[in-house]
């Protein structure tokens, strides 16, 4: 009884010490969530060449720039950039006062663009552009993409449009069934000083677009030329720039020879027919493919003289039918049942396949004695050609960010735009921003255990609270059983109770069932 007197106050005791922390670790975890909504914009660790989370319209008003150009070659009608731009939270799931850039205006044109305070050079450091895009309403066909665009000293942005040269050119696309995430970039030649676009391998988007949620893009490319395209903060694409564009940085050495022509004698064929070769005297080209089974016989049941359809004696002639207006009324015709189980009308064989038929004859094909193969121009060097080791070195310098968009669907919520030379500082920007928004619309981090590792992540230190908690009711339950065992001892001694491995206890124990069993016997 003392036992488990003290067994359960121990009880107790670890389960009231568990509940306070419990309590006190919910309310500091609430203090800390609750802190992180009262700031929903995201806070760089680092130095930005550009940063927008649109914390405000008189902000974004008081930077960015809309478009006041036409588009070259386009109708009069649609040539305007007048798309609607607006800064606003997200329509669903949004957090409260977390502001986004919000493209408005179904099929129409849309420019805006903002300018960086100091350009951004490319050089020995790297490059990453980073944004938040949500398609609130999906996509039927248009981009979400930035255009970089190059520094010049005599840019109005005003004057913003589809042919204002740009550095790179990044982001999620969709037209139908084809979709792709860009990564172009315009890479000047240097021996006609122009500028050609090259285009990275393909990298799907439609997963991200359709899905209605926040996704964060990273661009990054490195001083070594080569480059990482992330979503979600995952990589789904990478390679380098001398390798994985098309066209290629660098021309061949070597092009075919314009002037060359294949020779009339030139013979690419590699079999001939057999010039030898005689049709036999029994082919017989004109027969059929297909002729009656001459085994076929007449079912006995068959009805030579049924229809196939009849008409449906259930039908009824409408009431408001008029002769006058509407013609003559006939019954709907529907299939002879009479005809179901074997067949009406005029009786034939049905067709097999003729064993005779051989069809048109062709001599076999031989080996051709005057094949030469196929014919290739011959190759001479290539006078256009040139060598770029280091295309990245040689980027157009940037000097504002712009969203030159045309889109069959509105409501494309952009934010977080970021260029910076620190992939670190991008991270975090994506863990501030876009894990936040994927935890209230139930993506990513929208768990329990997920968002406990996210706090974490973002405060180190509350991985000692997660061992705290986890070795905390260990260390009490090993406290309480040597309390119990302590108090059990203690009261033993004090009352003289005998113990289990007492001598004198195994004797009393002895003596009481040789009793009960001699009262067994006289009863």
């Amino acid at each position: 009884a003392t036992n488990a007197t003290c067994s359960n106050r121990c009880t107790m005791a670890v389960k009231e010490r568990i509940g306070l922390f419990s309590l006190f670790l919910a309310l500091f975890l609430l203090e800390s969530a609750a802190a992180d909504q009262e700031n929903p914009n995201p806070v760089p660790s680092g130095p930005t060449a550009f940063f927008e989370s649109f914390p405000s319209k008189e902000s974004f008003e008081s930077k960015w720039v809309l478009s006041e150009a036409k588009k070259e070659g386009a109708d009069e009608a649609i040539a305007k950039y007048d798309g609607e731009w607006s800064v606003e939270e997200a329509k669903e799931n949004g957090i409260e006062d977390d502001f986004g850039l919000s493209l408005k205006s179904k099929a129409k044109h849309h420019g805006i663009a903002s300018a960086l305070e100091t350009p951004f050079e490319f050089g020995q450091s790297t490059f990453v552009a980073q944004y938040d895009v949500k398609f609130q309403e999906g996509q039927e066909c248009g981009g979400a993409y930035l255009k970089l665009i190059t520094h010049d000293a005599q840019l109005d942005l005003k004057e913003f449009r589809d042919n204002t040269p740009y550095t790179i050119m990044f982001g999620p696309d969709k037209c139908g069934n084809t979709d792709k995430i860009h990564f172009i970039f315009r890479h000047k030649n240097p021996n006609t000083g122009k500028f050609e676009e090259k285009h990275a391998k393909h990298t799907a988007a439609a997963e991200y677009i359709n899905d209605h949620k926040t996704h964060v893009y990273t661009l990054i490319v490195n001083p070594d030329n080569t480059y990482q395209i992330l979503v979600d903060q995952s990589e789904v694409n990478s390679g380098s720039l001398l390798s994985d564009f098309d066209p290629p940085v660098n021309p061949p050495k070597e092009i075919d020879d314009p002037n060359d022509k294949k020779p009339e004698d030139w013979d690419e064929r590699e079999k001939i027919p057999d010039p030898e070769a005689v049709k036999p005297e029994d082919w017989d080209e004109d027969a059929p493919m297909k002729i009656p089974d001459p085994n076929a016989q007449r079912p006995a049941d068959w009805n030579d003289d049924e229809p196939d359809y009849i008409d449906d004696p259930d039908a009824v002639k409408p009431d408001d039918w008029d002769d006058e207006e509407d013609g003559t009324w006939e019954a709907p015709q529907i299939p002879n049942p009479k005809c179901q189980e074997t067949g009406c009308g005029p009786w034939k064989p049905p067709m097999i396949k003729n064993p005779d038929y051989k069809g048109k004859w062709k001599a076999p094909l031989i080996e051709n004695p005057d094949y030469k193969g196929i014919w290739k121009p011959e190759k001479i060097p290539n006078p256009d050609y040139f060598e770029d080791t280091d295309p990245v070195s040689r980027m157009t310098s940037i000097g504002a960010v712009g969203l030159e968009l045309w889109s069959m669907s509105s409501d494309i919520l952009f934010d977080n735009i970021l260029i910076t030379n620190s992939p670190d500082v991008a991270a975090d920007i994506a863990s501030q921003g876009w894990r936040k928004k994927s935890s209230q619309e139930g993506g990513v981090g929208s768990g329990i255990v997920d968002s406990l590792l996210k706090m974490a992540e973002e405060r180190p230190w509350f991985w000692g609270i997660y061992a705290i908690i986890l070795v905390l009711p260990f260390v009490l339950i090993v406290a309480c059983c040597c309390r119990v065992k302590e108090d059990t001892a203690a009261v033993t001694k004090k009352t003289d109770e005998p113990t289990p491995d007492d001598p004198q206890a195994k004797e009393e124990d002895e003596k009481a069932e040789a009793k009960k069993e001699e009262e067994e016997e006289e009863e």
